[in-house]
């Protein structure tokens, strides 16, 4: 398969690296100031592009692909305000766009128990819950794509919960998602709950990027040929 990688840093060539292992040509690598890459036979020969960039220049990558007809998977994060964009594009217009806040199989295995363990929890409102996510100093959003993931699932099933709030909780009604920093850390993220007696914790912790490049490159395998807007929940029907 003919892949493109949009954003060429750490994440780019661990995911030309895995690309390579499981046998597939990239035919186009585009970084920052090589938008004119977007204009190559090159770029248009590719039967997939996966895009890991930055939130303010997500959407014009999105559009730029979409123009040549190549379908995006993207894990960029901190561009969603801007999601409506994207899907009317593979509505209307016939493309292809995979979004995942985060391509680990691990984490997604997270997601699940999470939903899960908030529908219990809604019971139980001697429980107080928040969310702890630690990345390395280079991200720039913040709560991270992944801890807004696990408070959306939190936030359906628990009814004494009504808004996240980062670093803060102004009320009872507020799901509070701590956000660090720290070194070159790939991605943490906890869930705790607490009550006066005990807590329950559930937690990721990525020990490198592999994770997440091989994930994003099983979920282009997946996209290639289809059509429409589509996520971690059609690749992985849990």
């Amino acid at each position: 398969m003919n892949i493109a990688i949009i954003g060429y840093g750490k994440m780019g060539r661990e995911i030309e690296k895995i690309c390579r292992e499981r046998g597939h040509n990239i035919v186009c690598t585009i970084d920052v100031n090589e938008e004119a890459k977007f204009e190559s036979d090159e770029f248009k020969s590719a039967d997939v592009t996966i895009e890991f960039s930055s939130p303010e220049s997500a959407l014009n990558n999105y559009k730029r692909a979409f123009a040549a007809n190549v379908p995006v998977v993207s894990g960029t994060t901190g561009w969603l305000d801007d999601i409506k964009v994207v899907r009317k594009a593979c509505e209307e217009d016939g493309q292809t766009f995979f979004y995942a806040s985060n391509f680990s199989l691990g984490v997604n295995i997270l997601f699940a128990v999470n939903k899960y363990l908030a529908n219990i929890m809604n019971d139980f409102p001697q429980y107080e819950v928040h969310v702890d996510e630690t990345h390395h100093i280079h991200k720039l959003d913040a709560p991270s794509g992944t801890a807004l993931t696990i408070a959306e699932g939190i936030l359906q099933a628990i009814e004494r919960k009504n808004q996240c709030k980062l670093d803060e909780q102004s009320s009872t009604e507020d799901l509070r998602i701590n956000a660090f920093r720290k070194g070159e850390v790939p991605g943490i993220h906890t869930i705790k709950y607490e009550s006066e007696v005990d807590s329950i914790t559930l937690s990721h912790s990525a020990k490198s990027r592999k994770g997440f490049a091989l994930g994003a490159v099983v979920a282009a395998e997946f996209t290639a040929h289809k059509k429409g807007f589509l996520g971690m929940e059609d690749l992985l029907p849990f």
